[in-house]
């Protein structure tokens, strides 16, 4: 059994959220809510595409603040990781996990996959797929964290359906930390875009996959510096389209109608719950209610045996 530590927690008006019961897991049901993480913020981006698409569906989004940021971490360390959070929301009964982090997509799901029974989505085959869609002069841009670049999965998945389609990537180490560190909008977060995004342009992209969860939090910035003629793609879209159908799928869709067709959504971090409260209300638009800390068992699940 995977036991939380709850140390402090910050409360405000919404988004809602009920308590979450620890203790053995049972099986998922349609009321059972979704299990999401990230390394920290940058999942928020794909939680307000959820409620978009699955408004009924309660939410446990767990943020790994604490260990914040997963780019410059190695595949062994992210594997780990992604062990003991996938274990974590297992242990709380999720019926559906979306791993809303491009980093742990990228590095971590194609080793964990086969190992968990309850589904896990990731983002980088519904990303590319887009990406494809959006092209017309097969040139595509990602930029994403040092560890998806140099995974390769996102040219690989993008030359999987159009091997002709050119793919120029990017690596920006620096954006989670500023994006965390609340500087959405400084001059020196432009500064380090432009930096980052000059080789693409000049190469002559027409569509820039967002390929960590954090970038779109960034948007105003990226569009200042692409102009309108570059499509952006959010991975979280298409992952959470295909969340939608696995959940038809299954019969396991939230009934509409039930809690007045609003989702109660959780918020547990490994780190400060003050200040993902505080970033996290900012990036949402409307305050987050009942942010816990959490503490995740070291060992975590390894899934099916």
């Amino acid at each position: 059994m995977a036991e939380v530590s709850v140390t402090k927690s910050v409360s405000s008006d919404r988004i809602s959220a009920r308590p979450i019961e620890q203790g053995t897991a049972v099986k998922a049901t349609a009321s059972s809510p979704i299990g999401m993480y990230d390394s920290g913020v940058g999942g928020l981006s794909v939680l307000k595409e959820v409620a978009k698409q699955l408004p009924n569906e309660d939410v446990v989004y767990f943020a790994d603040t604490a260990r914040v940021p997963y780019g410059s971490r190695s595949p062994q360390e992210l594997v780990r990781f992604n062990q003991e959070i996938i274990g974590f929301l297992e242990s709380l009964s999720v019926k559906l996990i979306i791993i809303a982090c491009g980093t742990s997509s990228a590095v971590a799901y194609p080793i964990v996959k086969e190992h968990y029974k309850v589904p896990l989505v990731p983002l980088i085959d519904p990303g590319a797929r887009a990406a494809v869609a959006s092209t017309k002069n097969g040139k595509i841009g990602v930029i994403a964290t040092q560890a998806t670049v140099d995974s390769s999965a996102y040219p690989r998945a993008i030359k999987k359906i159009n091997k002709d389609i050119q793919v120029i990537s990017a690596a920006c180490p620096m954006f989670v930390p500023l994006i965390e560190g609340g500087f959405l909008e400084a001059d020196e977060t432009k500064k380090v875009a432009l930096q980052y995004l000059k080789p693409l342009m000049k190469a002559g992209i027409d569509t820039l996959v967002l390929g960590c969860t954090h970038y779109p939090h960034l948007y105003k910035i990226l569009r200042e510096i692409t102009g309108i003629n570059v499509k952006f793609v959010d991975p979280a879209e298409e992952s959470v389209t295909e969340a939608k159908k696995i959940l038809k799928e299954k019969q396991l869709l939230s009934p509409k109608g039930s809690l007045q067709g609003k989702g109660n959504y959780h918020f547990l971090v490994s780190g400060s719950p003050v200040s993902f409260a505080d970033l996290g209300s900012r990036l949402m638009g409307k305050p987050l209610h009942n942010v816990k800390q959490s503490v995740l068992p070291k060992a975590g699940r390894k899934g099916r045996q």
